[in-house]
């Protein structure tokens, strides 16, 4: 099957633009998302999906783009979440420029922190773009919107910071009635070697799935199992 690309305008400065690590996702699910399976889960039991730091919108859209297109994929439902306030009013205009009926729940939130607790147990997939780049350097807060640009792309320590409490949080919101799925993006200066020790202890099994070598760096497309 064919999905298009989301068209995208961003407006915001301090959102993160869609970039290759953005597209890396999208081309992945492009190419595994068929008729009957989301990549190896049968599509019949993902009925929920959570992108999380939707920035833009644009996955979220994306997947809105499947449902027209893939009918075992027309009933999901999706929910997009940011700690920025500024990406609910850039989804809500995506939608718009896309055409986009379904609805798309949106929560600000700092990572899980502000989920209603009826979101416990339910999601079957997770995508997370994290910011997964260690600082090059002390920042210097000069402003609001420039330590919310910071955000987009600092993981701290190592590149992982953000995504130690992701996962400190995210097996709580997780579907464990079958396997399930977390995607996640990294790069070569990510420190793969404590996090990957750190997922293996969850009980997770972590595999590559795709890369791409960009500039002077591998991004690398990451899928968590648990059962």
């Amino acid at each position: 099957m064919k999905y298009p690309d989301p068209k995208i305008e961003f407006s915001s400065e301090v959102l993160y633009t869609p970039s290759d690590d953005t597209y890396l996702l999208i081309d992945y699910l492009k190419e595994n998302i068929t008729l009957n399976q989301f990549d190896e889960l049968n599509i019949n039991q993902v009925k929920n999906i959570l992108d999380l730091g939707t920035g833009t919108g644009i996955i979220a859209i994306f997947l809105c783009l499947v449902k027209r297109i893939n009918p075992n994929f027309a009933s999901v439902r999706i929910v997009a979440s940011d700690i920025l306030e500024e990406s609910e009013e850039s989804l809500r205009k995506n939608k718009q420029i896309n055409h986009i009926k379904d609805k798309i729940q949106f929560i600000q939130s700092d990572l899980f922190k502000s989920f209603p607790t009826q979101f416990q147990g339910l999601f079957d997939v997770i995508i997370f773009n994290p910011p997964y780049l260690p600082p090059l350097e002390l920042i210097i807060e000069k402003d609001e919107n420039h330590a919310k640009i910071d955000a987009s792309w600092n993981g701290g320590i190592g590149g992982i910071e953000i995504l130690k409490r992701f996962f400190e949080e995210v097996t709580s919101f997780l579907n464990l009635s079958h396997e399930c799925y977390i995607y996640f993006v990294s790069s070569g200066a990510t420190d793969m070697t404590k996090l990957n020790s750190i997922l293996k202890e969850k009980g997770y099994k972590n595999e590559i799935v795709t890369k791409k070598h960009v500039f002077f760096e591998d991004i690398v497309l990451n899928r968590c199992s648990i059962k």
